[in-house]
C-alpha cells in the first residue's frame, strides 16, 4: 500500500519537477543570471521559505499527527470541529502575516539580502526591484499554507494524487508569465512576481472541490482555547526549526551570496533546483506518504508496523538516493550545458553553477534521509527532538560557511559560492546522523533483516555506474561546442545507459523490487 501511494505521489511530483525544469530553462534563456534574476529569486525565496515552514514543514508535521489522532479516536463531528478551528486560526494568522510582510518588504530585503543594499546605482536598483517584487509575492504564503492545510486532510484520507499534482499550477503560471507576460512590463522579470501571487490562489482553489467531496470543506471559526488548535500550536513552534533546517541553511546561503559577485544567488538557485528534482520525487513523496501512516500506527499503538515503515523507507532511500547523487555529481556539467547553456545563460554561468551543483549533489542522500527520519518523531508528536538536532545542524552550517567561503574569497577562488553549497551538504549529514542515532537510542527504530545484502548490492551497482560515467562521458567543453539538438539525445543516452547499468547490476546480484514492497 505504501509503495503504491509513494509511486502515485512520485509520478505527480515528477510531472511537477519536469515542468519546474522547463520553467528554469525558460528563465535561464530569457533572463540569464543577472541582477534582475537575483532580485526575483530573493523575492520568491523568502515567501517560499515560509511555505516550507507552514506547508511542508512545521504546520504539516504538527497538524497531520493531531488530525490522524482525531480521525482514529474521535467522532466525525469532532473532526469537523477541529478543521474549522484550525482554518480560522491559521487563516487569520496568515492574513495578518501577509499584510505585514508586504508592507515591510524593504526591511525584509535588508534582513535576507543585505548585500543588495549597495549605494552604487546598480545595487540600489536591484534592492528596489527586489522590494517591489517581494511586496507582490509575499501573500503567496497565505494561499499556499492553506493549500497545505487542505493537502494534509486529503493525504490523511489517502487522497495523495491531488495535493501532489497541485504544484504543477505554480510552474504553469510562471512559464506563462515568462513567455507571454514579461513583454508587458518595463521590468520584464516583474511578471514572474505576479505569477507567483496568482499561482497561490489557483492552487488553493483547485483543492477545495475535493475537500467538499469528503464533506470536510472548512467553515473557519476562531476559538483560542480549542484543545486541538492549542496542541497543534504547541507542536508547531519547535517543528519550525526541526523540519526546516535545510531551508534555513539555504536562506543563510542567500544572505552570504548577496555579498559575493553578481550571479551568485542565481548560480545557487539553478544548482539547488536540479538537486530538488530527485529530492522532491523521492524525499517529499516518501515524507508525504509515511507521515499519515506513521501517525495512524502510533495512534493505534502498532509498534511493529511503525518500525517496519521506517525501515522500508530508509531502504528505498538507500536504493535510489545514492545513484541519484552520483549521477548529479558526475553529470553536473553536461546537465547544465544541456538544460541551461544557451540564450542569456553564458559559458561562465554554466561553469559556476556546475561547481555548486556538485557540492549540493554530495549532500543529496542526507537531504532525503532527513525527510524520512524526521517523521519518525513528528508522528509521535515529538517535535522537541528534531528541534534540538536542527539547532545543532544550523550552527554547524554557519561555522562551515565561514570555514569554506572565507578562504575561497581570500584565495581568489573564482566560485566562492561553492563553499555555501558544501556547508549545506555537510550540515545535512550531521542532521541526518543525529536523527538516526536518536531514533535508535529511544528504541523507536531497529534494523530489519536484509540491510547487509542491500548495501553490498547498491555499492557494486554504484561503482559500475560511476566507472561508465567517469571514463566515457565527454568533457564539458565538448558539450558546449555541440548544438542543443545534439546535447539532448547524448544526455538522455548517457542517463539511460547509467540507469540500465545500475538496475541490471542490482538484478544480477539477486535484488528484486518485491523485496521492498510494504
Amino acid at each position: 500500500m505504501l509503495f503504491k501511494s509513494t509511486a502515485v505521489v512520485a509520478v505527480m511530483t515528477f510531472l511537477s519537477r519536469i515542468l519546474g525544469l522547463a520553467r528554469d530553462i525558460i528563465f535561464a534563456t530569457f533572463f540569464g543570471a543577472d541582477g534582475g534574476t537575483d532580485a526575483f529569486f530573493v523575492a520568491f525565496k523568502i515567501p517560499n521559505f515560509m511555505r516550507r515552514l507552514f506547508a511542508e514543514g512545521a504546520f504539516s508535521q504538527a497538524f497531520v499527527p493531531v488530525f490522524s489522532e482525531y480521525k482514529e479516536t474521535r467522532s466525525f463531528s469532532d473532526l469537523k470541529d477541529l478543521i474549522n478551528h484550525v482554518a480560522g486560526a491559521l487563516g487569520g494568522f496568515l492574513l495578518i502575516l501577509s499584510i505585514i510582510g508586504s508592507l515591510a518588504a524593504p526591511l525584509l530585503v535588508y534582513l535576507f539580502a543585505p548585500g543588495f543594499t549597495s549605494t552604487e546605482s546598480a545595487g540600489s536598483e536591484r534592492f528596489q526591484l527586489t522590494a517591489d517584487m517581494l511586496a507582490i509575492t509575499f501573500p503567496y504564503i497565505f494561499f499556499i499554507a492553506l493549500t497545505a492545510f487542505a493537502g494534509g486532510i486529503l493525504n490523511s484520507y489517502n487522497k495523495f494524487a491531488v495535493p501532489a499534482f497541485t504544484p504543477v499550477l505554480l510552474n504553469l503560471s510562471l512559464i506563462s508569465a515568462a513567455l507571454w507576460g514579461a513583454e508587458h512590463f518595463t521590468q520584464p522579470v516583474m511578471a514572474l512576481a505576479w505569477a507567483v501571487a496568482l499561482a497561490g490562489f489557483l492552487q488553493l482553489l483547485f483543492q477545495t472541490p475535493f475537500l467538499a467531496q469528503l464533506k470536510l470543506l472548512p467553515r473557519p471559526q476562531f476559538k483560542y482555547a480549542h484543545e486541538g488548535v492549542k496542541k497543534i500550536q504547541k507542536l508547531m513552534l519547535p517543528a519550525i526549526i526541526g523540519s526546516s533546517v535545510a531551508q534555513i541553511n539555504l536562506l543563510l546561503d542567500t544572505v552570504i551570496a548577496s555579498f559575493l559577485i553578481t550571479g551568485s544567488v542565481s548560480w545557487l538557485y539553478y544548482s539547488d533546483r536540479l538537486v530538488e528534482f530527485p529530492l522532491g520525487v523521492l524525499g517529499i513523496a516518501l515524507a508525504t506518504v509515511i507521515l499519515p501512516s506513521l501517525s495512524k500506527q502510533h495512534a493505534n499503538q502498532s509498534t511493529k508496523q511503525y518500525n517496519q515503515t521506517i525501515d522500508w523507507a530508509l531502504k528505498l532511500v538507500t536504493l535510489i538516493a545514492l545513484p541519484a547523487s552520483l549521477g548529479l555529481l558526475l553529470l553536473a556539467g553536461p546537465l547544465l550545458a544541456t538544460l541551461f547553456g544557451h540564450g542569456e545563460f553564458s559559458l561562465h554561468d554554466t561553469q559556476m553553477t556546475s561547481l555548486s551543483l556538485m557540492a549540493y549533489a554530495l549532500g543529496l542522500p542526507a537531504f532525503i534521509y532527513i525527510k524520512v527520519l524526521a517523521p519518525g518523531f513528528y508522528a509521535r508528536q515529538d517535535t522537541q527532538t528534531p528541534m534540538r538536532i536542527g539547532i545543532k545542524a544550523m550552527i554547524a552550517n554557519m561555522f562551515l560557511n565561514l570555514l569554506f567561503v572565507i578562504p575561497m574569497v581570500m584565495g581568489g577562488f573564482e566560485g566562492p559560492h561553492t563553499g555555501l553549497a558544501l556547508a549545506t551538504s555537510g550540515s545535512a549529514y550531521m542532521n541526518a546522523f543525529m536523527l538516526y542515532r536518536a531514533l535508535k537510542q529511544q528504541g523507536i527504530y531497529k534494523h530489519q533483516a536484509g540491510w547487509s545484502k542491500l548495501l553490498f548490492q547498491t555499492l557494486i551497482a554504484n561503482i559500475l555506474m560511476a566507472f561508465f560515467l567517469i571514463y566515457l562521458t565527454p568533457p564539458v567543453n565538448s558539450w558546449l561546442n555541440w548544438p542543443l539538438i545534439d546535447r539532448i539525445p547524448y544526455l538522455l543516452g548517457f542517463v539511460t545507459i547509467a540507469v540500465l547499468i545500475y538496475t541490471a547490476t542490482l538484478f544480477l546480484s539477486g535484488f528484486r523490487l518485491k523485496h521492498l514492497q510494504h
